[in-house]
């Protein structure tokens, strides 16, 4: 059993701090870039790429929609044309910093709303799967466990990769549980790496009603703003090192 822990860091701007990359990003083995749109500034993405070659993290993009007051969690109204443009723009800020570090990019995957709303509306997902074609084919593109956006990125002739979460509830039908509800983030760094060690070794989770949820994942994610996600990441580690799961970066082989 093998699966990629991941995180979403660089969320920071400016003065104004979000997470605990430091201490988180030695915890995974790659990492979703903030892109300077819902979070992140051009000296945030530098320290966030260097600090993540610096742990051997694999680096990705993390594009959200252009909503800094609102973290990238609401819907914004975008045509497909200008969603394409704006993913383009992220991810050409990214590859620089990359780029100058000597740091290859190597997938994409959406923040907050975005992320959902790609998850189930075609339109959304395929304009998400054609930037991210456009600009580089051979970028693996994540998005959520049976969704439209994995759907989307075959279509597209990309890579694609299944993410399941450890730190957070999901509904009956494999969507998350939306963060209006007050058990939409698990608990606890405990609940979260027993649900971790469910869906890799199970291949389940379990609803907040109860019922199971049927989960195939390649890649397991910790939000970084998650309160103590670095003690989230550390307990879901050592629990699924303990299951006898392998712990690597989607492209090990490579």
């Amino acid at each position: 059993m093998r699966i990629d822990l991941n995180s979403d860091v660089g969320e920071s701007y400016g003065a104004w701090v979000m997470g605990q990359d430091e201490a988180l990003i030695p915890m995974v083995t790659s990492v979703n870039i903030a892109c300077g749109s819902h979070a992140g500034d051009p000296t945030i993405m530098a320290r966030t790429v260097a600090l993540a070659a610096e742990h051997g993290a694999t680096v990705g993009a993390h594009p959200g929609y252009p909503d800094r007051e609102g973290f990238g969690r609401r819907d914004i109204s975008l045509s497909t044309e200008q969603l394409e443009v704006s993913i383009l723009y992220q991810l050409g800020a990214l590859y620089a910093f990359c780029r100058d570090a000597d740091v290859r990019l190597r997938h994409v995957k959406p923040h907050g709303a975005l992320y959902n709303r790609a998850a189930r509306d075609t339109a959304v997902a395929r304009a998400v799967a054609r930037a991210v074609r456009r600009f580089d084919s051979s970028l693996t593109l994540v998005g959520l466990a049976g969704s439209a956006l994995l759907d989307a990125g075959r279509a597209e002739g990309l890579r694609v990769a299944a993410e399941a979460f450890a730190d957070r509830a999901y509904e009956p039908d494999g969507t998350l549980r939306s963060r209006r509800h007050a058990d939409a983030v698990l608990p606890d760094p405990e609940s979260a790496a027993e649900q971790a060690v469910s869906i890799v070794v199970l291949g389940r989770a379990v609803a907040a009603n109860g019922s199971n949820v049927d989960i195939r994942a390649d890649t397991l994610c910790i939000h970084g703003d998650t309160p103590g996600a670095p003690e989230y990441a550390r307990a879901v580690r050592n629990a699924l090192q303990a299951a006898g799961v392998e712990l690597a970066p989607l492209h090990h082989d490579e």
